[in-house]
């Protein structure tokens, strides 16, 4: 049986990711920083993304136990709301371990062992991966980090048989969104002259997560690339993130992005 590692796998698209591929046959190793919080994962292993030697212990009980790692799916992610001047050096730092350097750590341990499976690579990101996002930088510059990552490694890790896939979803109505647990009055009082902007922009952003996808369905999108024998570089889980990300690169000067964004936050 094919074996599967998958990060953040606690709650949101990462459970129902494991879920999906323990139904299509996959062992899945799930892990998360505390496997107190897993339920209904059979194998469950702690993973914590920022502790590089958590990251390598967790890899090696893998293979020691299952022999051969034949797919890792990197999920594991924070968010991070507010703006230049409102968050700390720190709140930026904290989305860049998780988000960036997290997957690169994880990335670096399996490599090894995809190589020999002739595995595959998936990652998680976002459409804020390709288009950045008012109250949004620090997440999309992680997100802009790993597309990039990803990007430069796929055509390298090919030519030893890895697969290198990512994947970009929308809205996603999961406890991604909760966790933040983000104290709106708060967040508006806080914000002086970006108050009015931030108001506008949790105003468009709650619409959005009420018509949004569910994990599941996004889980079922990165399983059935994980099947796939020529999975493509880039995949979106949805039509409305197809058309977004679409504006995006075809957008050479940057105004498309720019015209959209802006009524965001007015």
């Amino acid at each position: 049986m094919r074996t599967v590692l998958i990060t953040g796998t606690s709650s949101g698209i990462g459970k129902e990711t494991a879920l999906a591929a323990e139904t299509g046959g996959w062992h899945v190793v799930a892990t998360m920083r505390d496997p107190a919080k897993a339920q209904g994962l059979k194998d469950v292993k702690r993973l914590d993304v920022t502790d590089p030697a958590s990251v390598q212990a967790c890899v090696d009980e893998v293979i020691a136990e299952r022999g051969e790692l034949h797919a890792v799916i990197n999920n594991a992610g924070v968010g991070v709301l507010g703006t230049a001047e409102l968050l700390t050096a720190d709140q930026v730092r904290t989305a860049m371990e998780v988000n960036y350097f997290g997957v690169v750590e994880v990335t670096k341990a399996a490599l090894p062992h995809l190589r020999a499976s002739q595995g595959r690579l998936i990652t998680v990101t976002s459409v804020g991966g390709i288009v950045g996002q008012p109250f949004n930088e620090a997440y999309c510059a992680a997100k802009f980090a790993v597309e990039g990552y990803m990007e430069s490694l796929a055509p390298v890790a090919a030519t030893t048989g890895v697969r290198v896939s990512v994947v970009e979803p929308g809205a996603v109505a999961s406890e991604f969104v909760a966790s933040q647990q983000l104290d709106v009055a708060k967040l508006l009082a806080e914000a002086g002259p970006y108050a009015p902007a931030m108001s506008a922009y949790i105003k468009r952003t709650q619409g959005s997560f009420s018509n949004a996808q569910t994990a599941a369905d996004c889980a079922r999108v990165i399983v059935d690339l994980l099947e796939q024998d020529e999975p493509p570089f880039r995949v979106q889980t949805t039509d409305w993130a197809r058309t977004f990300v679409g504006t995006k690169l075809a957008d050479l000067d940057g105004s498309a992005v720019q015209n959209l964004t802006r009524t965001w936050v007015s």
